[in-house]
């Protein structure tokens, strides 16, 4: 009783994230696993997800969360009650659609950058995710802190980026062995000493942005405390003045947060919107490569937007990539980045017959229910086609949910669906797609972020 399903958990990484997957098949809608001190109802049906989602009630964040703390600390993603309502206020403006029109410009670019270093591999198998995880950082970086990636911190990016795989690793080790969940234990141990350092490099980068907009706005006069926040033209009349950091910069000013508020919300941007959307594109180009019809109707679909023209595209553009937009809609429901997340239940509420207590902690298995055969008809085949718009009536709203759901769904999503169109007509304007790595190659690992135990690899 006191080890619960403990013992099952001593397992590879590999066969740790199929342990889920093996009781959802067992078990119709909902399991309950215990592992001391950790316990959880998991659940996988669409009703149940709509009843913990959808209720401001079960706002915070499940225990498992506790081992990104050291990292994200209490950061929008961790945040809860008052405070996240606090900060999600703040920072909700940052994706208006007049910004994201702007940042626009500046993932074209990136993406345009992203095709150049592709010129260079053209004909060889290549793996996907160091270049894309490149592009999404740049893009992370510039669109949200205003601070490009010069060529004196480049040194720094690749030590961060190298940092968040293994703090993704010390992360799923850490869960793993249950004497760990004892923060003292953990800080003895040789992977606590490493996550350490880890986060010294993680933390270390962000701040060095933040610093870097500081003084940008100092050396250049720039006042962000009028209240012209919201007025678009005016925003962006300066040449790099960004939405995101400005607002939490111009809010210290305000008293609304501090220094600290400041590094929390960087590290949590920088950590949602740039491994994240670095995996939901390795995949989509990985799906689309295995596809060739797909890839055919892409080909027709960016033709008739830009014809045989090698501008710029343009939001307007995006709007129009309307089967571009199912592709990434299927390759989200196949490989949905988050593949999971937890809530801590408010009140009592009866999920799939049961009668689950307040306080009990609610593991939302996205993964698992966006691969239900009475959901989606074949539904480990990739085909866009069910995203059409006569074939989404019907559908249970909260039967696919990438971005979460509800008032506490991904404040980002509109940012990264525009990111990766922006990346992939960039590619697809210029390249066919081959495949190398098969959908069957693939073997998912457990991690903070849906990956690959291998490379992900296509031919350009």
């Amino acid at each position: 009783f006191i080890v619960g399903n403990a013992l099952e958990l001593l397992l590879s990484p590999v066969d740790l994230f199929q342990m889920p997957r093996k009781f959802a098949n067992k078990y119709e809608n909902i399991f309950r696993f215990w592992s001391f001190p950790f316990g959880a109802v998991a659940i996988y049906d669409p009703d149940d997800m709509e009843k913990v989602l959808s209720n401001v009630t079960h706002n915070e964040k499940g225990i498992i969360y506790n081992i990104l703390r050291p990292w994200l600390q209490d950061g929008l993603l961790l945040s809860f009650g008052s405070k996240w309502q606090h900060r999600r206020k703040i920072l909700t403006p940052s994706f208006h659609f007049n910004i994201l029109k702007q940042f626009s410009v500046t993932l074209e670019e990136n993406s345009r950058r992203l095709v150049e270093t592709l010129d260079r591999t053209v004909d060889q198998e290549i793996d996907v995710v160091p270049l894309i995880s490149e592009f999404t950082l740049n893009s992370i970086c510039e669109t949200s802190m205003g601070t490009k990636l010069s060529e004196e911190t480049s040194s720094a990016a690749v030590a961060y980026k190298q940092a968040i795989y293994e703090l993704g690793k010390k992360f799923v080790e850490r869960f793993t062995k249950v004497h760990y969940n004892i923060d003292f234990l953990f800080s003895l141990s040789s992977i606590g000493r490493q996550q350490k350092r880890y986060l010294k490099t993680v933390h270390s980068f962000t701040q060095r942005v933040i610093n870097d907009r500081k003084e940008y706005i100092q050396n250049n006069n720039i006042d962000i405390n009028e209240n012209n926040v919201n007025d678009d033209d005016t925003f962006y009349s300066i040449k790099k003045k960004t939405a995101m950091l400005d607002l939490l910069i111009s809010a210290q000013n305000k008293g609304l947060i501090d220094s600290k508020g400041i590094q929390e919300e960087v590290d949590t941007f920088m950590f949602e919107g740039h491994d994240t959307t670095a995996s939901g594109l390795a995949f989509s180009l990985m799906s689309i490569a295995n596809d060739e019809m797909v890839q055919d109707k892409i080909f027709v679909e960016l033709d008739e937007i830009f014809g045989g023209s090698d501008r710029n595209a343009t939001m307007d553009d995006l709007s129009k990539m309307s089967y571009l937009d199912c592709c990434i809609k299927e390759t989200l429901r196949l490989y949905p980045p988050v593949h999971f997340i937890a809530r801590r239940l408010g009140e009592t509420v009866t999920l799939s017959n049961y009668v689950v207590e307040k306080g009990t902690y609610c593991m939302l298995l996205i993964y698992d229910m966006q691969r239900r055969d009475d959901l989606f008809k074949d539904p480990l085949k990739f085909d866009p086609d069910r995203f059409l718009p006569e074939n989404i009536v019907g559908r249970h709203p909260f039967s696919y949910i990438p971005f979460s759901a509800g008032p506490r769904n991904c404040i980002g999503q509109k940012f990264a669906v525009m990111e990766m169109k922006h990346a992939l007509s960039a590619v697809l304007r210029n390249y066919r797609l081959f495949p190398v790595t098969r959908h069957s190659d693939i073997e998912i690992t457990a991690d903070v972020v849906l990956r690959t135990t291998h490379p992900i690899t296509v031919k350009f």
